[in-house]
């Protein structure tokens, strides 16, 4: 063996993947799918007869979680599609800073930020804490990314 030492650089993350397989034919209206890289939520889903060469096919009409887009894609019933992980949290608001809403982590001394909101909540939170009053966000998170979804307010501080 030779006395030089190795580094290696490791580009890859030790986490859990962000989507996980299931067979185009068990997935079903309200579920979710990745389409064209994105997380979605199905409206729609219409399945055809096994034709001339030989496979049902899925047809899914979705619509982007994120951006609200409506997105389309036919499979093959038999084959796998990815289906997004999906992480819901709701979260006390800590301050708002810069066009951020900061909360803290529960469990730890961690404070996160989205600066992503759907547009209607956005005046909703800014005048809501200007108020004092004390609000609780519904935080979405799938593929990397987050954002805020909904609002509560738990009352005054």
């Amino acid at each position: 063996m030779s006395d030089e030492e190795h580094q290696f650089e490791s580009k890859a993350d030790a986490g859990a993947s962000k989507t996980y397989p299931q067979q185009a034919g068990t997935i079903r209206k309200n579920g979710y799918i990745v389409i064209k890289n994105r997380p979605c939520k199905v409206v729609e889903v219409s399945t055809s007869k096994t034709g001339k060469h030989g496979h049902a096919k899925c047809h899914f009409v979705a619509i982007d979680i994120f951006n609200g887009k409506k997105l389309e894609d036919i499979v093959p019933s038999s084959h796998n599609c990815d289906v997004s992980q999906l992480f819901m949290a709701f979260l006390p608001i800590f301050t708002i800073f810069s066009g951020f809403v900061l909360f803290l982590l529960c469990g730890s001394n961690w404070l996160s930020n989205v600066s992503k909101l759907f547009f209607h909540l956005d005046c909703q939170i800014k005048d809501g804490f200007g108020e004092g009053k004390d609000l609780v966000v519904s935080v979405m998170a799938a593929m990397g990314e987050e954002q805020i979804c909904a609002l509560k307010d738990v009352g005054p501080k």
